[in-house]
């Protein structure tokens, strides 16, 4: 595997950076283009954070703590604004990428980095922070319209509690938030036929999106988006560019009143949903965790990185790296 330090040099030299951010000279590198940022994503970064990532760390614990110290040391190593949020009983880490020319809107992209005890967690949510880890090396090096926020948040598994409380903060402050993009397990795909499950009823409720899944035979090869109708410009998006990287996805789009019903607790189980119940705009990017794997919770095997796919995770982060820029408004180096 490559070194963070060489992956991290090689970004610095190979994104094309402008001195001058009003200079008319165009962007070259990575940050040409969404499409451009999206062929920076580097599977090999993923691979040596989720290494260190996926071990028990469960709230409190000693790899919790050195967990959030990553998510805090590397924002700041690629020049973000950092802040520790520390709340009742947890902390988020936050890192942010000013806009240019409308700062005051923000394009949220995270991943929660606590887990259960007893369990490595390297699909839940290991394979997500690291995700958000290669995201933030990649977006970093470019400029955009909207500011862009990066969090690690805490305390997913008691409840969306770190989300929760900064979804509260940010309505109370009357923040304006385009788009949240959460990544929450994202490295597990396995193409055999009937190794996808289903909610009961979502044949009912998404009947085009069973369809689709039921045409390629069950298989658990696709990337689930599950967002609300407040995210379909995002959600069109990654539709889009993962057509170009060739991940497959299925997209289940929930219309607001839908986003809060008991009946819609499946689709429910991440961050993203702190940020409904607020009436901000939020997806999840989703293996579809036990529909598909079994390893879950570590109810059936051990949820270790052997059994994830760095490939498939690259391409869910090339997805949503380019959907991000265009949604925030990439304007270059």
């Amino acid at each position: 595997m490559i070194p963070r330090l060489l992956l991290l040099a090689w970004a610095l030299t190979s994104c094309g950076e402008v001195d001058d951010p009003d200079a008319s000279v165009p962007a070259t590198g990575c940050a040409a283009s969404p499409e451009a940022l999206s062929d920076c994503v580097q599977a090999e970064g993923w691979q040596d954070d989720i290494a260190f990532i996926a071990q028990e760390r469960s709230p409190g614990s000693g790899h919790w703590q050195a967990v959030q110290d990553l998510c805090a040391q590397r924002f700041a190593e690629l020049g973000l604004d950092v802040e520790l949020h520390v709340y009742a009983s947890g902390v988020n880490v936050i890192g942010r990428l000013q806009g240019r020319s409308a700062p005051q809107e923000q394009v949220l992209l995270s991943a929660h980095y606590d887990h259960i005890e007893g369990c490595q967690g390297a699909d839940d949510n290991a394979s997500g922070v690291a995700g958000l880890l290669e995201s933030a090396r990649v977006l970093s090096q470019a400029r955009f319209d909207r500011s862009l926020v990066f969090a690690c948040w805490d305390e997913e598994e008691s409840g969306l509690i770190g989300a929760r409380t900064w979804a509260m903060e940010a309505a109370e402050r009357e923040d304006t938030i385009v788009t949240v993009f959460n990544y929450e397990m994202i490295g597990y795909a396995d193409d055999t036929p009937g190794s996808q499950e289903f909610p009961d009823g979502l044949d009912l409720l998404f009947p085009d999106a069973y369809e689709t899944a039921e045409a390629n035979g069950f298989r658990g090869d696709f990337l689930a988006v599950v967002g609300d109708e407040l995210s379909h410009e995002a959600i069109t998006s990654m539709l889009e560019h993962g057509q170009r990287v060739g991940l497959p996805i299925i997209d289940l789009e929930l219309s607001t009143s839908q986003t809060t019903a008991l009946y819609m607790s499946d689709l429910q189980r991440s961050d993203h949903a702190a940020f409904w119940t607020f009436g901000f705009p939020a997806m999840m990017l989703t293996d579809t965790s036990e529909f598909r794997y079994d390893a879950y919770h570590c109810r059936d095997g051990d949820d270790v990185v052997d059994n994830l796919d760095p490939d498939f995770a690259r391409r869910v982060v090339a997805t949503t790296v380019a959907a991000v820029a265009a949604v925030a408004g990439l304007r270059g180096g």
